[in-house]
């Protein structure tokens, strides 16, 4: 008799351990145009060479929503059945999730859930509110969060604008059209808080690149952070960031994260200096 209770305690230990890991996600939301969806190591627009970095393996702690809304272990390329009708490769998501999974340290009973929307060659317009885009997302967002208490969106992951540096009205109009959809979203998914991590562009289909960026890093919404690509190597085509860049970003972007969620006490230590060399551009 005496025996068994240990057993039964580890046993229930166990259990509880399992069921809360089943249940509780952190939700991060990736949207915006191709070099969010990721084209890291694709080959004239048409073949991806296959380079997973180890920063970008996968990891069951780590999951995605399909097309088909079925949460299953992420791998790269993130966004291939989402980015339709373009060759995806590798994108900032999982260097983010493994990073911020390695900060926080294995022992913290989490699961991350990465909600890939992004499409190439969208203009800002393309996401406002009522576009088959924003209702995609949305529709994603909401599914992500169904039926579960323990799965919460903790963030968007934003990196669009390429797109409208042809031409200078929508340039000009970047930082206005951004605010709304900020807003607009933040609204139909009942966060009024909702943290947006904005990536300031690195690279431009037209010319108007640093008015974009202007509107990008002038953004003054509350809660709302941005972290700075300008500088990454692009590949030869002078508009997509390369494999390497593109795990550059991923780790900015998951400090950026870890920066803003204040509750991590212990990590402050770390922040400090790497936000340095991360957020200074």
């Amino acid at each position: 008799m005496d025996n068994s209770m240990p057993i039964l305690s580890c046993l229930l230990f166990l259990f509880l351990q399992c069921g809360f890991s089943s249940s509780n996600m952190d939700i991060f939301i990736l949207a915006g145009q191709s070099n969010m969806a990721g084209r890291g190591g694709v080959k004239n627009g048409r073949f991806w060479d296959g380079n997973v970095p180890p920063e970008c393996r996968s990891n069951p702690s780590i999951l995605r929503l399909s097309a088909s809304l079925q949460w299953e272990e992420a791998h790269e390329p993130l966004h291939l059945d989402i980015d339709l009708g373009k060759t995806c490769g590798v994108g900032p998501g999982l260097v983010f999730a493994n990073e911020v999974l390695r900060i926080k340290g294995e022992s913290v009973n989490v699961v991350m859930g990465l909600v890939p929307c992004a499409k190439g060659g969208t203009k800002i317009g393309e996401w406002s509110k009522g576009t088959s885009l924003y209702n995609e997302l949305v529709r994603r967002a909401i599914e992500s969060v169904k039926g579960n208490s323990g799965r919460t969106i903790r963030a968007l992951l934003w990196y669009q604008g390429e797109s409208d540096t042809v031409r200078e009205e929508d340039a000009e109009g970047y930082s206005h059209n951004m605010e709304k959809f900020i807003m607009d979203l933040r609204s139909d998914l009942h966060l009024p808080n909702l943290l947006v991590i904005q990536v300031a562009l690195a690279s431009g289909e037209g010319k108007y690149i640093e008015k974009v960026r202007k509107g990008q890093l002038g953004l003054k919404l509350p809660n709302v952070k941005c972290v700075d690509a300008k500088g990454l190597p692009l590949k030869t085509d002078q508009l997509h960031l390369t494999t390497v860049s593109q795990v550059h970003l991923g780790m900015r972007l998951a400090h950026a994260y870890i920066a803003s969620t204040t509750h991590h006490h212990h990590h402050h230590q770390f922040i400090n200096h790497s936000l340095t060399s991360y957020v200074a551009s």
